[in-house]
């Protein structure tokens, strides 16, 4: 419903349940595609994705969170999670309580969104998520998207990350098959219900539904911080 596939809190119960942090976040990586997926494709029979935004953005965040993974070794864990924390936090504020402007942007600001997209999936990389509630607001106050087409424009592109991070899990490291369907079982109903939600919603609701989900995810990334 919000464009987010939030696999940021979904991944600690997947730990729990697998026992493994590797194992887990592969198959975690592909819950989240598949539910980004499911929301995309009904977001875009309902002409909510923004296909000249996703061919602009999708490439950079992809090669970002290759990047991302290259040097993951060579940053601080901690620096990163709490980076990411920041932004969050300074964004779901800023998105419940700061309206958005009533009209989208005539001209979108296409340039700053490749920009941002590598420089977040460079951060998503490194950390191992696909990081869609970063991409999320930058839709709408760095591009001047409107709430409701960057949602299916953030879950059509986080859909191309969780694929590509997926093949590289499934190659390299192997997936555990019954978590990710049980994971599949629920997210992809969920991910088209909500996507199917979206139209329905006020805007503004969904606004500070938004920035509420951004202020929780700032607070996961925050604790991670503290702890690694």
């Amino acid at each position: 419903m919000l464009g987010l596939v939030l696999g940021t809190l979904r991944l600690p119960f997947i730990v729990l349940a697998s026992g493994s942090p590797i194992a887990a976040a592969g198959a975690n990586i592909a819950i989240s595609a598949a539910a980004a997926g499911a929301g995309a494709l009904r977001h875009a029979r309902e002409g909510r994705v923004d296909w000249r935004v996703v061919s602009w953005i999708a490439f950079p965040s992809v090669a970002g969170a290759v990047a991302g993974a290259i040097v993951a070794d060579d940053v601080s864990e901690a620096l990163l999670y709490a980076l990411i924390a920041a932004v969050l936090l300074w964004s779901g504020v800023d998105l419940a309580l700061r309206p958005i402007a009533p009209r989208p942007r005539r001209r979108l600001r296409l340039g700053r969104g490749v920009g941002l997209s590598f420089g977040i999936g460079v951060l998503g990389g490194a950390v191992g998520v696909i990081l869609g509630t970063l991409r999320m607001p930058t839709l709408i106050r760095s591009v001047g998207m409107d709430l409701r087409r960057a949602a299916g424009t953030n879950l059509t592109v986080g859909f191309f990350l969780g694929v590509a991070g997926f093949a590289t899990y499934a190659a390299e490291r192997g997936i555990d098959w019954a978590i990710l369907a049980a994971g599949l079982a629920g997210s992809i109903p969920g991910g088209w219900l909500g996507a199917r939600a979206t139209g329905r919603v006020p805007e503004n609701t969904l606004r500070i539904a938004l920035g509420a989900v951004l202020v929780v995810v700032g607070i996961a990334f925050a604790v991670q911080a503290i702890l690694a």
